[in-house]
Formats: structure tokens, sequence, C-alpha cells
């Protein structure tokens, strides 16, 4: 994708959506992490409606060491893989209070070393609470990159190496909420809704999926 037409993308998207921001709900940034973690292979909403409750009892990572890892699996069975992730988030949440004074650190550095927390787990938080430029590509965002040309890659780290690159400044504190939310209602994996798309005619892909008929 030419350089014009990136910025023409993202005027677009931010024309429809100024402030954009994550569908995970948290009353803090531990939450946020929290939310994050058990977002992996779950969905927002699936997320969302676990921790509801969770998130009224557990505020900080010693309340969350109280609340201990069976009593947290108990908020969380709905989320897959719930055993792997109430192990990780206790473990991390006890880090937390023993390394970090019970607060989420900032560093990329020490975010990655804390368990079940990766690349894009620390890309969410270091964007979404810290207020820096990052850009977290999940499957939304990989499949939306590589169908736009605009960051082509066979890794998630090649996709965020590649819209690094491209992406300018002026977009880039927002850039992965407006491409997950493009990805996740609009150019969705198996029926991209392109009859509906606002950057339709930047997009190379030839065979756009047309409006679904409407029967009277």
């Amino acid at each position: 994708m030419k350089r014009a037409d990136v910025d023409d993308l993202f005027a677009r998207f931010s024309a429809a959506d100024p402030a954009p921001t994550t569908e995970l709900r948290s009353g803090n940034v531990y939450q946020l992490l929290v939310a994050v973690v058990m977002s992996a292979q779950a969905t927002d909403v699936g997320v969302n409606r676990a921790t509801e409750r969770l998130f009224r009892e557990v505020l900080t990572p010693a309340q969350m060491l109280a609340l201990g890892e069976e009593g947290l699996k108990a908020h969380i069975r709905t989320i897959g893989l719930f055993n792997a992730k109430a192990k990780n988030v206790i473990a991390l949440s006890r880090i937390l209070v023993e390394e970090h004074g019970g607060e989420v650190p900032r560093r990329r550095e020490d975010l990655e070393r804390l368990p079940g927390v990766g690349r894009k787990t620390a890309n969410v938080v270091l964007n979404v609470a810290f207020g820096e430029p990052t850009i977290a590509v999940d499957t939304h965002i990989f499949r939306v990159s590589n169908r736009l040309g605009l960051a082509k890659g066979k890794t998630p780290e090649q996709v965020e190496q590649g819209l690094v690159r491209v992406i300018p400044a002026t977009w880039k504190m927002h850039a992965h909420h407006w491409l997950i939310l493009h990805g996740r209602y609009v150019c969705k994996a198996r029926r991209p809704e392109c009859w509906r798309c606002p950057v339709a005619d930047l997009c190379p892909v030839k065979e756009k999926t047309p409006a679904p008929v409407v029967k009277v």
C-alpha cells in the first residue's frame, strides 16, 4: 500500500471513530492486565462476562492472592483455558506484590517476565494503560494487515514490524484499535462485509463480497 493510501486509510478510520479503545472492561491497570491475559483465545464479550463480578471483588494483586487460584477459577470457568489462565494470574499477581510493590510495571521487559504475558499483551497494556503508541497484533490485525497489503507477514511479529514502519506517527496511538475493530466487525475472516467497508477502494482484494440480497 502506498504511503498516501496508508494515511488516507487511517484518516477515514479516525473520522468514523476518533478515540477508539479496547472493548475489555476494567477499572484500573491491574484489572486491564488480568483481562488481557484472560482474552487469549477468548472473546472480549466472554471475558467481560466472566470478570464483571470478579472485578467488583478484586482490584489489586494482593486481593487476587487472597482469593486464591481455586477462587479465581470459580469466576472464570466459562473462559477457554481457564485453568492455565488462573495459574498465570495468581503467579503474576505474586510477582507484582513481591517485586513491584503491587503496581503494574510500565517497562516492556518487566511486563514480559510476568507469567501469561507475551508481546501482544504487553503492547495492549503499554498502549491502553500507559499511552504508548504500540501495536498489538492479534488475529484480526494479522488478517486485515495482510489483506489490505498494509503490512504483509507470516508471523504476528513480522506484521507488527511492518506496521510500525508504515503507519505515520499521527495515527500510531490508535492504529491497532482501529484495525482490530475493522477486522472484528467489517473485514471478517469468513465473509468480509466489503459492501460497507469504508476503505474498500484502497483494498487490493479484487473479489469483493457483495451485499446480501434482502428478500421481501
